[in-house]
C-alpha cells in the first residue's frame, strides 16, 4: 500500500492570512502524522505569505493550467492519493488525474460548499429571504459533479452535511465530515480579563467577499454603538486590504482600519469584543476558533456561528436583527458578568470540539476506499458516469485552451 500523497492547490497555503489556509496546514500535518510523503502542487505563485511547506518535509512542485506537461509530470509521480483544494481544481485537474493514474484515490476537500455561500449572497443582494430552493443554480451542478467524481469529499460543517444528504441526496459514502480542528498548539498562559481588555474588533480576509460585506455593515451600525460607549473603538484586521479598505479608516469615529495580524489569537486577546455581522456565507468561520482560543466573546449573526454551536451556548450572543445586535453588542462590552459568563461558554466549546482524534475519521475513510476502490467506484456510478468522455465538458475546454495558447504563440 502506497503512502505518497499529492495535494493540488488552488493556491500557496497561507494559515496566516485565511482560515483556509491554516485548514490546508492542518490537512498536510494530519497526512504528515500519519507518515506519508506528502506533495504540494500549484499554478498559482507564491507569495511572501505562503508557508514554508519544505520545512515541514513537503515537496513543492509549480505546474500549469491548461497544459499537457502536467500529464507527464503526474504520470512519473505516480500518486497514491490526490487531494484537489476546491471543486474549481478538480474541473481543472480531476480528469487528467484520472486518466494518468487511474487507481489513485481523489479527494476533493470542499472548503466550503461555494454553492451555499454564493446562493446565500446572491438572496442578501436582492433583498429576498435565502430559501433552500434558491441552492438548485448552475454552480451546485459543478459543485455537485465534482463531489460525485471523487471518491471522497471533506465536508467542514455539518449544515452542509444536512443539505447534500437530505436535500441533494448524495451517498454518504463518498463524504467524510471533517470540521476545524478544535485544539491548537500554541501559548496557554492566563489570557487579559475583562478590566485588561479594552475596545471591539473584527478580522477577516478582504478577498473573501462575506468579509468585505461585514465591514461595510459594521460601518453602518458603529456609529450607533458608539453613541453608548464613546471610549470605545473598533478595529478592523485582515490580509490583503485594498485602498477602498484603507480609506474607510476614520481615527475620529474611532473606527480604525489595523490590516493584517501577523498572530489571529495573540491580537484578539487584548479586545474585549469580536464583532462579525457576516451576512452571507458557508462552512465554518476560522476567526471564532481563535476567538475561542483568545477568550474573546463574540457578537455574531446565525448564518456566521452555523456549524459551531453543536447545542452549546454561543460565548456572547446571536443577533440577525441589526438593533439587537448593536444593543447585544453593548450589553457584552459594557456588563462584566455577561462576559464573563460568555467566556465560560466558549470554554465548554473548545471542550466538546473533534479532538484529539480529529483526523481519524479521514483516514480510517481513506483505509476503507483503498482495501476496495473498485466496488467503492461502482457503488457511486453516478461519479462513474460523470467521468466518463461524453461528460467531461471540463476536459475539453480545457484542451481547446491549450491548443490555443499554443496558437498563440506559434
Amino acid at each position: 500500500m502506497g503512502n505518497r500523497m499529492l495535494i493540488i492547490g488552488l493556491v500557496w497555503p497561507e494559515p496566516t492570512s485565511s482560515a483556509a489556509g491554516w485548514r490546508m496546514l492542518e490537512l498536510i500535518e494530519c497526512f504528515l502524522q500519519e507518515g506519508m510523503e506528502v506533495h504540494f502542487a500549484s499554478a498559482a505563485s507564491l507569495s511572501e505569505f505562503s508557508h514554508p511547506l519544505a520545512d515541514i518535509g513537503v515537496t513543492q512542485h509549480q505546474i500549469l493550467l491548461n497544459d499537457s506537461s502536467f500529464d507527464t509530470w503526474i504520470s512519473a509521480l505516480q500518486p497514491d492519493m490526490v487531494l484537489f483544494d476546491r471543486f474549481m481544481v478538480e474541473e481543472q485537474y480531476g480528469w487528467r488525474v484520472a486518466e494518468q493514474c487511474p487507481n489513485a484515490i481523489r479527494i476533493l476537500d470542499t472548503e466550503d460548499l461555494h454553492f451555499v455561500r454564493h446562493a446565500r449572497q446572491a438572496a442578501y443582494k436582492r433583498k429576498v429571504k435565502f430559501e433552500p430552493d434558491q441552492l438548485y443554480s448552475d454552480m451546485a451542478k459543478r459543485e455537485l459533479a465534482a463531489i460525485y467524481r471523487s471518491d471522497c469529499s471533506l465536508i467542514i460543517s455539518q449544515a452542509e452535511m444536512d443539505i447534500l444528504l437530505q436535500q441533494f441526496n448524495v451517498p454518504p459514502s463518498i463524504l467524510a465530515y471533517l470540521p476545524f480542528r478544535m485544539v491548537r498548539k500554541g501559548n496557554t498562559s492566563v489570557l487579559p480579563g475583562f478590566g485588561e481588555r479594552q475596545h471591539f474588533m473584527f478580522i477577516g480576509n478582504f478577498i473573501h467577499e462575506p468579509n468585505w460585506k461585514t465591514v461595510q455593515v459594521l460601518k453602518e451600525i458603529w456609529p450607533d454603538i458608539r453613541k453608548v460607549l464613546p471610549a470605545a473603538e473598533l478595529h478592523i484586521y485582515g490580509a490583503y486590504p485594498t485602498e477602498k479598505v484603507w480609506q474607510l479608516d476614520n481615527a475620529k469615529q474611532g473606527f480604525r482600519i489595523k490590516g493584517r495580524a501577523v498572530d489571529a489569537v495573540e491580537t484578539m486577546k487584548d479586545y474585549r469584543v469580536l464583532l462579525a455581522p457576516i451576512p452571507f456565507g458557508a462552512g465554518l468561520k476560522g476567526k471564532f476558533i481563535d476567538a475561542l482560543h483568545a477568550q474573546t466573546p463574540s457578537v455574531c449573526t446565525a448564518v456566521a456561528a452555523e456549524g459551531l454551536t453543536g447545542g452549546i451556548h454561543w460565548p456572547g450572543f446571536i443577533a440577525d436583527d441589526l438593533t439587537d445586535f448593536i444593543e447585544k453588542a453593548q450589553l457584552l462590552y459594557s456588563d462584566e458578568e455577561c462576559w464573563n459568563n460568555a467566556v465560560k461558554y466558549g470554554q465548554e466549546m473548545l471542550k466538546s470540539g473533534p479532538d484529539p482524534d480529529w483526523g481519524k475519521n479521514l483516514m480510517a475513510r481513506i483505509a476503507a476506499i483503498r482495501a476496495d476502490l473498485n466496488q467503492h467506484r461502482n457503488h457511486n456510478f453516478i461519479g462513474q458516469i460523470l467521468n466518463s468522455n461524453q461528460f467531461l465538458a471540463t476536459k475539453y475546454m480545457s484542451q481547446w485552451i491549450e491548443l490555443k495558447n499554443k496558437k498563440a504563440h506559434m
